[in-house]
């Protein structure tokens, strides 16, 4: 608790006393859904949902994962393999606005999924640990095999559901 009143105490003279942007929610809520748009071939086409809480640090604790296409199993099994990622967010709290950064990669076998993006949403004014809505738009590219590799890779949007 002193830890989390230092950090609010340093916020507020960093940005000033009227500014509001704090540390961000540390409940990523429910189930979030990705479609991911470009890519050739089995490297296309991909879409999942997920869950997932916030560490303190931002990194992610992904409690599920699964995709959600066939195809996707040329280069990863139904449940993904390994998956890591962080959001790092800020809240306005006077808004409740929320912005940030994310990042999240599915391994297995060799192949490496990436995907990279801006979370907007907003925090539960009751309980500002929690996202009550949010979307993450950004970009992908997979990494691996014959048949599981694209550089160029393609556009994303993840929504909490």
């Amino acid at each position: 608790m002193k830890q989390v009143a230092i950090l609010l105490l340093a916020t507020l003279l960093l940005n000033g006393c009227g500014s509001s942007s704090t540390p961000a929610p540390a409940s990523a809520g429910t189930t979030w859904e990705a479609q991911m748009l470009g890519g050739e071939g089995t490297a296309s086409g991909f879409s999942f949902i997920t869950q997932f809480t916030i560490n303190t640090d931002g990194t992610l604790s992904i409690t599920y994962f699964q995709f959600l296409n066939s195809n996707s199993t040329q280069c990863f099994p139904v449940s993904g393999g390994t998956q890591t990622g962080s959001m790092m967010l800020t809240e306005n709290q006077t808004t409740f606005a929320v912005t940030g950064t994310f990042s999240f990669t599915i391994q297995s076998g060799g192949n490496t999924l990436t995907l990279t993006g801006t979370v907007t949403g907003t925090a539960s004014a009751a309980s500002s640990t929690t996202l009550t809505s949010a979307t993450v738009d950004g970009n992908w590219t997979l990494s691996g095999g014959t048949g599981c590799s694209d550089a160029t890779g393609g556009s994303f949007t993840m929504t909490k559901s």
